[in-house]
């Protein structure tokens, strides 16, 4: 279920809103009637790097040709 929120009363019911967050429910705070941003609980479980499936070879970090390089200089007119 959706909530909308304007910020006046977003700021009286701060606590309440947090807490209806919290059970999952979608709480959207706005601004004259307009969307602005929305509520969400932070997860408790920490994001780690590295979780998609792949590998990048290291020939990726040496450095580019010269005629690469020059292929992204700006061209002077």
């Amino acid at each position: 279920m959706k909530r909308v929120v304007n910020v006046a009363e977003a700021k009286a019911k701060l606590s309440e809103l947090l807490e209806a967050a919290l059970r999952g429910e979608e709480v959207v705070l706005a601004k004259r009637g307009k969307p602005v941003a929305k509520l969400v609980p932070l997860s408790e479980r920490k994001r780690e790097l590295g979780f998609l499936a792949g590998h990048v070879p290291d020939s990726f970090f040496e450095p580019l040709p010269e005629e690469e390089l020059e292929a992204w200089e700006p061209t002077s007119s």
